[in-house]
């Protein structure tokens, strides 16, 4: 389930000076899309990931001995339409792992609304559901 916060646009002063024309100032708010997923964790192991596990589909370079470090995040491909990598990101009703996090990973495509959440591989893997996921 996807809920999108439309962006306002608010008219908040008209000055008319004498000559009879107005100047309108304009302020944009703009809310953030916000997105419940199903959250999993993986790890660096390459059973779990492609043969490079310490390199991201973003580009970045993990860090061997603490790749949960980067609190790197991988989505699943549909989401791609709301996040991009970089993209600096908050996750609540996650337990442990609310907080901010970065998107830097992709899933297979067999996953539809879903996140990975990186670890290190002496964690115990889990998942949640209705996990809110919004764009900082």
């Amino acid at each position: 389930m996807v809920i999108v916060i439309a962006s306002f646009i608010c008219t908040s002063l008209v000055l008319l000076p004498r000559g009879g024309r107005g100047v309108v100032a304009k302020y944009a708010l703009e809310l953030k899309p916000l997105s419940k997923v199903s959250l999993t964790t993986y790890t660096t192991d390459t059973a779990e990931t492609d043969s490079f596990p310490l390199i991201t589909a973003s580009g970045l370079r993990l860090d061997s001995a603490n790749p949960k470090k980067g609190r790197v995040i991988a989505i699943s491909r549909d989401l791609q339409k709301l996040f991009s990598f970089g993209d600096k990101v908050k996750l609540s009703n996650a337990g442990k792992f609310n907080g901010i996090w970065f998107i830097h990973d992709l899933m297979n495509k067999k996953w539809k609304n879903k996140i990975d959440i990186l670890i290190n591989p002496d964690e115990t893997q889990m998942s949640l559901e209705g996990v809110v996921i919004s764009k900082i």
